[in-house]
């Protein structure tokens, strides 16, 4: 998962950021559009609404260290989901295996 700020304003709702989604198993990416200025509960519920709703909880989420997801974009994630969060170091290669 990756977010791509400072887009061009357009559509009806003039987005500017995009949040691209890569699915390893269905081979697969969806590139759904936002505001860069949604916070990451709006980010959490696009998430929610776009992916989980129709494809069923991944296993494995992996994205760059944005902050708007590393902190609370989890918290509510994980508040959604009704599980509890298990966090690695920033920089462990042993646990990419």
């Amino acid at each position: 998962m990756y977010w791509v700020p400072g887009l061009v304003p357009g559509g009806k709702e003039n987005f500017n950021s995009c949040l691209i989604i890569a699915d390893r198993f269905r081979k697969s990416v969806r590139c759904l559009p936002f505001h860069k200025e949604d916070t990451a509960m709006d980010t959490t519920l696009l998430f929610w609404n776009n992916i989980t709703s129709k494809r069923g909880v991944p296993k494995i989420i992996i994205s760059d260290r944005e902050p708007k997801f590393t902190s609370e974009f989890w918290t509510n994630l994980y508040d959604m989901l009704v599980t509890k969060p298990s966090f690695s170091t920033a920089y462990h290669p042993r646990q990419m295996v």
